[in-house]
């Protein structure tokens, strides 16, 4: 904390790219390209086909309709193919979404193919209990690898094209914006001249923490004129070496054997959380969340609630002394409207609205299991399609593309 406090990164904006529009940011290359024996059969040419045409008409409701083991997946894949669009596909859970992600995988292995669920393990959220004049606060267990996929995914829709993301329902909620994610990544490349000490600022402003004992996902250590760090959406270490102020070279290698795997001219690094903002973003953010709290703290003691607004002021003001200090605190996903700057009830960041001319497909055909397996697929539109279609006497679940 205090290294972050004496040392303010503000001093050293110089060393940070100029400010790219998530609109216009150049994305690496790359096409869709299915990788698999077997040849859509059947009705899935004819299904496929009629897809591309309405998506590419501009229909936003088009539905595939088939049985279990009819190749949906596999469908949804060609048609992937065929739109070379990055894609979202929402699944009812993470069990569901994990099957779907690794067919994927499976045809699209030239691809990414990322999964983005809730990290959560365990979730109790705050309560209080009025009889007993008691406040529980929140609790919660994150899994390590799960978050590591959500930055995995995200940081590749704001680096690549093909990118398909397979999601669970936990892609519709706030995730900060993408402009302040992009803004404040680190672009490293080689030849350049980032002074090691201004590199190590810029690392702990985007929430790195500093760890020469224990290295893990996000973290970095220093020796000499070496820093490497793991970044939050890698399984992979990145090493920089330092030549003076001159980067020298830049290396991706294995974080517990120190093998290195490849040799690469220039990097991105996102920052270790989705909810970041620059200074001068948390200070306006800083100001409103105190003008809301101020008219807050009056309604409830308007009301005769002053325990409540006691305990309301101190969470605060803890808070906000946090984001002072260090950029970040516990839940600060709840102050994401001040740190967007966005006016009360706004139109939130997802991950689905992270890059545009995104294909969006929500499946629903392993929650009402056929029990017919010699069908065929189809497309139709929403308006014929119902959870029970009957075709050729089999009842059909229905997947909706948007």
């Amino acid at each position: 904390m205090a290294f972050a406090t004496e040392h303010p990164v503000v001093a050293h904006s110089e060393y940070r790219p100029p400010a790219e529009a998530v609109a216009g940011l150049v994305r690496a290359g790359g096409r869709f390209e299915v990788v698999s024996p077997h040849a859509p059969a059947g009705d899935q040419p004819a299904a496929i086909d009629e897809l591309e045409r309405r998506i590419k008409a501009g229909e936003k409701d088009v539905v595939l309709l088939g049985a279990t083991g009819t190749g949906k997946s596999a469908t949804t894949a060609w048609l992937i193919e065929r739109l070379q669009r990055p894609t979202l596909v929402m699944e009812p859970n993470k069990t569901l979404a994990a099957q779907m992600a690794n067919e994927l995988r499976e045809m699209l292995p030239h691809n990414a193919v990322e999964y983005f669920v809730s990290y959560y393990d365990y979730y109790q959220p705050e309560a209080y209990i009025a009889q007993t004049d008691t406040y529980i606060e929140k609790d919660s267990s994150i899994n390590d690898d799960v978050e590591r996929l959500r930055h995995s995914a995200t940081s590749a829709l704001l680096s690549r094209r093909d990118v398909v993301v397979v999601a669970s329902v936990s892609c519709i909620y706030g995730l900060g914006t993408p402009q302040s994610y992009l803004d404040r990544s680190v672009e490293l490349r080689v030849g350049t001249e980032v002074p090691r000490d201004a590199l190590l600022r810029l690392l702990v402003d985007v929430q790195y923490t500093r760890n020469d004992l224990s290295f893990t996902r996000g973290s970095f250590r220093v020796r000499g004129d070496t820093v490497e760090i793991i970044p939050s959406y890698e399984e992979l270490a990145v090493r920089i070496e330092y030549f003076g102020d001159e980067i020298e070279a830049l290396y991706y290698l294995h974080p517990l054997t120190g093998e290195v795997i490849r040799r690469v001219e220039s990097l991105r690094i996102f920052p270790a959380t989705h909810y970041v903002a620059g200074p001068e973003r948390m200070a306006h953010a800083i100001s409103t969340i105190e003008e809301e709290l101020a008219e807050r703290l009056a309604e409830l003691e308007s009301q005769g609630k002053l325990l409540e607004a006691q305990r309301l002021r101190m969470r605060t003001n803890y808070d906000i002394e946090m984001m002072r200090q260090v950029g970040f605190c516990s839940g600060i996903e709840n102050y994401s409207r001040h740190i967007d700057g966005a006016a009360r009830a706004p139109r939130r960041r997802r991950c689905s609205t992270i890059s545009r001319r995104i294909s969006c497909w929500s499946s629903t055909s392993r929650m009402s299991p056929c029990r017919r397996s010699g069908a065929c697929t189809r497309a139709t539109s929403p308006a014929n399609a119902t959870w029970s279609n009957t075709v050729s006497g089999c009842r059909r679940p229905a997947t909706t593309a948007r």
